[in-house]
């Protein structure tokens, strides 16, 4: 029987199609956003102001309700947001640390404290969501404030926009953030026949038309071969992996977001291209060490040779927002009824082919990721998708194990958010970074990118039995940004002096 709603609790309304596809027992998926502050945090303050604000949030002071059995011929599984009171103190934690524990290394008492959150369950009982303050000294903060919740409430986008609507800048206690207006990129390909007659315009739109179905027709059956046998190579990035209960650890970097700005520029791409190609390039770099480890004898390694075997198939799902408008929302805006760029989980994914390959020149991944992603978004897959998401998991319910198969038949996953453009406050507390990770899934390895202010800060999620120092990833990381912006830069200097030497 469908759970009992009380006096205090109003029925809403069901979940979204990709609300429901996180509460499926394989991919029940939760978000965590860790927060530094410049100073030590307050509970009491974080408390009070929940207290004031947390019923303006509908999925803040929701509860969800599953019912056991349904009456209609499709099976939405029965669950339901139910309005609810929230009592805030069960919802925020603010533990009494002892200062020996820490023993002078706080970044391990942080990492320690949030990856033990990952064996203990959201209690479903109560709104999905839960705040944690810690006031320990870290590399980079004096205190860390983890915000938790299920991913079926929120995807990054809301939250982030969320995030922004509590902060101030810290330049000006009073004013707002900066919200930047991100439209969409147009996905139709580049028109060569923009000045030429009617006729080879149409036959360009024709051709444009017959390529976004064959694209949108070959993604389709690439998912399909996914869920019934397409599985990626098992690799150092994978073995072991697929149990998505198992404890993960967490690990951020920040790295130039300028530096990234002058390669995209530079290379006439995306941000989302140049995160492609470093994190390719990172990969690979770091996979032909870990091959390096396990071919060396006596304890050497061999990491500095070609160590890579052939044909290693990897892949990364891609998060795709399908919002008109994918930077930060006004959540006013979000939660209006009808709103176009809507609160929730109004998102999709692809599955992005990497090369796992040493290239002596840096470019040559940005390339490839270039090339990839404007074949990616001349296709419907995403929409699509979402739509086939709905659909089945109408008919089919919890029983629907293709999108779990799919799921784990690939290696990692990615996403890039857009943070903050210049640094902000939350209650006075001036934020030293931002790093969004999540866990839950069957990867051993979840990369998940934020900017905030002049940083991108890139986030690791990892099943350490799997991979035990994901701090070297970043280290190829950052080493792979730096040789591409060098490579570029000497490029650019060599033709200023080209031009130069033809003046003269």
């Amino acid at each position: 029987m469908k759970e009992k709603v009380t006096k205090e609790e109003v029925e809403e309304e069901p979940l979204s199609p990709m609300a429901r596809l996180f509460q499926l027992q394989e991919l029940d998926n939760c978000i965590v956003t860790m927060i530094g502050f410049k100073a030590k945090l307050s509970p009491d303050i974080i408390l009070d102001d929940l207290k004031h604000n947390v019923y303006k949030h509908p999925r803040f002071c929701s509860k969800l309700v599953i019912a056991t059995h349904t009456i209609h011929i499709y099976s939405d599984d029965g669950a339901r947001w139910i309005k609810t009171k929230v009592n805030v103190e069960d919802h925020v934690f603010a533990p009494d640390i002892d200062p020996h524990e820490i023993n002078e290394d706080g970044d391990s008492f942080v990492d320690d404290y949030v990856s033990r959150l990952t064996l203990n369950p959201l209690d479903k009982a109560r709104p999905l969501w839960e705040i944690h303050i810690l006031n320990v000294k870290t590399f980079d903060a004096e205190a860390v404030g983890v915000m938790r919740c299920h991913h079926s409430l929120a995807d990054g986008m809301s939250l982030m926009s969320l995030l922004v609507a509590c902060t101030r800048k810290s330049s000006d206690p009073e004013a707002f953030p900066t919200i930047p207006a991100i439209k969409r990129r147009g996905k139709t390909m580049s028109h060569p026949f923009s000045d030429k007659g009617w006729f080879l315009r149409l036959i360009f739109a024709i051709y444009s038309t017959l390529i976004l179905i064959w694209n949108t027709i070959v993604d389709l059956l690439l998912l399909l071969a996914t869920a019934l046998f397409l599985n990626d190579t098992e690799t150092p990035l994978n073995e072991g992996a697929g149990v998505g209960n198992n404890l993960r650890r967490f690990y951020h970097r920040a790295v130039s977001l300028n530096d990234i700005k002058f390669v995209k520029n530079a290379m006439n791409m995306t941000i989302n291209d140049v995160l492609l190609g470093a994190t390719q390039a990172a990969l690979s770099r770091y996979l032909n060490h870990r091959y390096g480890d396990k071919d060396g004898e006596d304890g050497t390694t061999t990491s500095y040779l070609n160590n890579l075997p052939g044909k290693i198939r990897t892949r990364a799902g891609v998060a795709i927002n399908l919002r008109r408008d994918i930077g930060i929302q006004p959540v006013e805006d979000m939660l209006a009824k009808g709103s176009e760029c809507r609160w929730g989980n109004y998102n999709s994914f692809v599955f992005v082919p990497f090369s796992i390959s040493l290239e002596t020149d840096p470019l040559v991944p940005l390339l490839k990721a270039k090339s990839i992603m404007e074949r990616k978004k001349h296709s419907l897959y995403p929409s699509m998708l979402y739509l086939i998401i709905k659909f089945i998991l109408n008919m089919f319910g919890h029983k629907a194990g293709l999108f779990r198969r799919s799921f784990s038949n690939i290696t990692t996953f990615m996403s890039n958010i857009v943070g903050p453009m210049e640094e902000v406050s939350l209650h006075g507390n001036h934020i030293a970074y931002i790093a969004l990770s999540n866990y839950g899934q069957p990867q051993a390895l979840m990369i998940h990118f934020i900017s905030y202010a002049e940083k991108m800060v890139i986030s690791l999620t990892v099943d350490p039995e799997v991979i035990p120092d994901p701090q070297k990833i970043c280290d190829e990381m950052e080493e792979s940004l730096k040789a591409m912006k060098d490579t570029l830069s000497t490029k650019s200097d060599r033709r200023v002096v080209g031009s130069h030497n033809r003046g003269q």
